[in-house]
């Protein structure tokens, strides 16, 4: 073991160390956030080149400037957007008081948990561990992270940038952090990110505390071109989204409908694209698969649909893969079917199936005979046609005539639903889910009574609730 992570903190250490400071002070106040907040947001900032370089080492390679665009930007930006409306959103709320309680008065008061936990991934280890903090810190709780062990580089840069800035009594990244240690502390929340089957395991481990959570556990999110819409401006959009990481990102367009006749056209174009961006897989701006046992798992699946019938189409000139450098180059599968593994399983890689359709009804259909996806993505300018699938369909989001530009969006929710997660953040909601809010209500000293003996009054109440339909 490196002498770094010998002198990392221990999960347990840090998390007595919070309870601690949490009692000796019990509210973290606004002015604390907001320094907090900056300091987070300073020293991204002034740490950006180091930070490129750990991911990039973690992954074997990772675009720099992908890591700047999709990481760090989306972070520093929702530091910001939070902070200047941080004070609104810690104020109480006046809430409407039942005319049963005339002259009473009801508000509710965002009140910090406590400590949150966060379990981070490797795909997006920085913004996945700065957007959830981010909303913690705001609703002034404590925070330790945990990096997935693929990203040890980063977790030890970043433990030792903010630990001699920020107290570990506030903020904690934990370098070497074993999974189970982490997930069973008691927590007053937990956020996960991953697959559904670990996020199972972390929810069992957590309800042994009775430790609320956050899941946000991807899937396979479906995309739609639809009749009316120009292919080259869909293909553009829809390739940047499926290859950025290499393909290795959440919300990813995971699997594509085409109107049947105009899949030669797709092909056609996607070949077009995707060729002038990467002039063959060894470009530095094309992303390694994260390491061997997922290159693996891959190469795997491709050999699987080749098997069963699928025909692959290989984007780029050019080796299909290169193990060396943990790459594969994007193909394109045509003819696959549900018994397929691409399509049983969420795949977090270069590969992309596409299948063509008639009526909008099948895509419908299939796409809610399966689990719901982290988001869906529709290409089209036909209004009708948009709202029968916003209607009849339900995802984690949704992002129109492009894909993935939702989660950038620090005034929306971004969360999953059924087998693709639960609880949001981001924005104000991820201030309330990291919050208790307190309802708290001062009754009026001339509050009527409603206690024993019963009689005459409390029918004469009880007649007018049944009645009068305008009294709430």
């Amino acid at each position: 073991m490196a002498e770094s992570e010998k002198s990392s903190p221990q999960p347990i250490t840090v998390f007595d160390a919070q309870t601690a400071a949490m009692r000796r002070e019990p509210v973290i106040s606004y002015e604390k956030r907001i320094q907090l907040l900056e300091t987070i947001e300073r020293l991204i900032v002034e740490n950006d080149d180091a930070i490129c370089e750990a991911i990039s080492q973690d992954f074997g390679n990772r675009s720099m400037h992908e890591t700047r665009i999709l990481e760090i930007s989306g972070s520093l930006l929702g530091l910001r957007y939070t902070r200047k409306r941080l004070k609104r959103w810690m104020s109480p709320q006046r809430r409407h008081v039942s005319m049963l309680f005339a002259g009473s008065r009801n508000r509710v008061i965002p009140q910090a948990k406590g400590i949150v936990g966060i379990v981070t991934p490797w795909n997006y280890p920085l913004f996945l561990s700065i957007s959830p903090m981010t909303s913690a810190i705001a609703a002034g709780n404590r925070v330790m992270v945990k990096l997935a062990s693929n990203s040890q580089r980063l977790c030890r840069l970043l433990h030792r940038i903010f630990s001699k800035e920020i107290d570990d009594a506030y903020l904690c990244f934990l370098p070497g952090a074993a999974a189970s240690e982490f997930a069973g502390l008691p927590f007053n929340h937990l956020v996960f990110t991953g697959s559904p089957e670990v996020g199972k395991t972390v929810m069992k481990t957590a309800a042994a505390s009775l430790t609320p959570v956050t899941l946000e556990l991807g899937g396979k999110s479906p995309t739609v071109i639809a009749q009316d819409y120009p292919m080259e401006k869909a293909v553009a959009r829809i390739m940047y989204a499926k290859l950025m990481n290499a393909g290795q990102t959440c919300i990813a367009p995971d699997y594509l409908f085409v109107p049947g006749a105009r899949l030669p056209e797709f092909i056609r174009v996607a070949k077009q694209i995707v060729t002038k961006r990467y002039p063959d897989i060894r470009s530095s701006d094309y992303t390694s698969i994260i390491d061997s046992r997922a290159f693996d798992r891959l190469t795997e699946t491709l050999e699987d649909a080749s098997a069963k019938g699928a025909e692959l189409v290989n984007l780029l000139d050019g080796p299909d893969s290169d193990p060396e450098l943990r790459k594969i180059s994007p193909t394109l599968l045509t003819g696959v079917s549900r018994d397929m593994r691409v399509m049983r399983e969420e795949i977090f890689g270069p590969l992309f199936p596409v299948m063509p359709y008639s009526d909008p009804e099948e895509v419908i259909d299939y796409i809610n005979a399966g689990e719901r996806p982290l988001a869906l993505y529709l290409f089209t300018n036909d209004r009708r046609l948009t709202e029968q699938v916003l209607a009849r369909t339900i995802s984690g989001g949704v992002t129109l005539n492009d894909c993935a530009m939702h989660v950038a969006q620090h005034d929306m929710p971004f969360g999953g639903i059924g087998n693709s997660g639960m609880g949001h953040y981001h924005g104000y909601e991820g201030f309330a889910e990291f919050s208790k809010l307190k309802p708290v209500f001062r009754q009026s000293g001339f509050a009527l009574s409603f206690a024993p003996p019963y009689g005459s009054f409390i029918r004469w109440i009880y007649r007018m609730v049944k009645q009068l339909r305008w009294l709430s």
